[in-house]
């Protein structure tokens, strides 16, 4: 259950970039969330890493259980490449000095949607997880 809530809070921080990239000052908007979104992001992704983990480990669960093992593993997948490309900016930002804002900017820019729709993805995902904890364990 805390999986499925995690991948739904983790998703509603992501889905905003998609509504921001609409806008015509999105680079303002998006540029003033990147921070917080990347630190969220970067813990969120080693939580999905640590599910990924748990999940392989507890391969016997396949057998008793294998639609919510599926379901874990997927869902934790999905936390990965969403804490992955929340915390993207921020990685950037820190570990790349000579990138120019511009190019920063047009990475930030093309990156927006497809992380909104991810965590719309993930925000179904999510529900799911929360669900079928319910309904099979």
């Amino acid at each position: 259950m805390i999986w499925g809530f995690a991948l739904i809070l983790l998703s509603i921080f992501a889905i905003p970039s998609l509504l921001l990239c609409e806008k015509p000052n999105a680079n303002e908007l998006l540029e003033h969330i990147e921070p917080h979104q990347g630190w969220i992001g970067l813990l969120f992704c080693v939580w999905g890493v640590w599910g990924v983990t748990s999940s392989v480990l507890n391969i016997d669960l396949f057998s008793t259980f294998p639609l919510w093992w599926i379901t874990l593993l997927i869902g934790n997948i999905i936390e990965v490449v969403l804490g992955f490309l929340l915390a993207f900016g921020l990685i950037n930002k820190y570990f790349s000095t000579e990138m120019e804002s511009e190019k920063r900017a047009l990475l930030r820019k093309k990156r927006a949607p497809k992380l909104g729709r991810l965590g719309i993805v993930g925000l179904f995902v999510g529900v799911w997880m929360t669900a079928a904890s319910y309904l099979f364990l």
